[in-house]
């Protein structure tokens, strides 16, 4: 009996194969931690900061690195594939648009995630294996650095960021369908157009305060942090599952991503190679 043929499993691949920074990006800045951490391990002991701190430092990071190269890959999802002309090669396969939209969505709130999850996982144990020795040797706890390697915030902060981002991701794939040309900028023009004429028109910022919600607010809603002093990353003092999905705002932001998605699938539907 022939394997089932599995179009959403091979378009999540497809973007892999395709799209080299989704793992090349977040590596980079790992190797660019890993150096400095290394050249910096002998004088750990004696820094005044928190031990931990590179490896909160390390994680945001890559977590941010991974935000960004989600933001303009799905800026570029289904414009590039009508300037290469490539959407006459993949039209011609029997993958449907939405498979083809869906498999673009996946790939920030799915893929890029696992991607910097594993990619966090090996640089702390890494620096792990630098870093414990060299305390051992100087009579010093290893216990902070140890507590600060916990996959499961990890991995729970991770799905926290990309549902929250939901509505983002999904709002530049639309506009990716929609604009021939640069359709990151394209993205950008709409959102200043209406905070300028708020400002103008109402003298408001309310549309401005949403969008750095959006931006911003997903921490404070999935987590509870310690107070810590200025200049310092925060600790994660409890988790907030419960707080998180009973946002309103996270489910209007999921139900927006569901209508641009559904606009992006028709886009494409009807869209020839620029």
């Amino acid at each position: 009996m022939s394997e089932p043929i599995r179009p959403l499993y091979w378009s999540l691949r497809r973007e892999l194969w395709e799209n080299r920074v989704i793992y090349v990006a977040p590596a980079v800045v790992a190797a660019v931690m890993l150096i400095s951490f290394t050249v910096s391990i002998v004088g750990l002991p004696h820094r005044r900061h928190p031990l931990d701190a590179p490896y909160k430092t390390s994680a945001a990071m890559l977590i941010l690195t991974g935000v960004i190269v989600s933001v303009f890959y799905c800026a570029d999802a289904l414009c590039g594939e009508r300037r290469d002309r490539s959407i006459l090669f993949w039209k011609s396969l029997p993958v449907s648009d939405l498979t083809t939209v869906l498999s673009k969505m996946a790939t920030p709130l799915v893929t890029i995630p696992l991607v910097t999850f594993a990619i966090v996982l090996v640089t702390h144990v890494y620096m792990l294996e630098l870093s414990i020795p060299v305390l051992i040797a100087h009579g010093m706890n290893p216990a902070p650095v140890v507590n600060a390697f916990n996959p499961l915030i990890l991995l729970y902060g991770l799905i926290a960021i990309s549902l929250w981002f939901a509505p983002v991701y999904a709002y530049f794939i639309l506009m990716s369908a929609w604009a021939r040309r640069h359709p990151f900028i394209w993205a950008l023009v709409p959102l200043i157009i209406i905070g300028t004429l708020e400002r103008v028109v109402f003298n408001s910022r309310h549309f401005g305060a949403v969008l750095r919600e959006r931006i911003m607010g997903f921490a404070p809603n999935a987590f509870v942090y310690k107070p810590t002093p200025p200049g310092h990353i925060p600790d994660v003092y409890q988790l907030t599952p419960d707080r998180f999905l009973g946002n309103p705002d996270l489910w209007i932001g999921l139900a927006f991503a569901a209508i641009c998605i559904a606009a992006a699938v028709r886009l494409r539907r009807n869209r020839e190679p620029i």
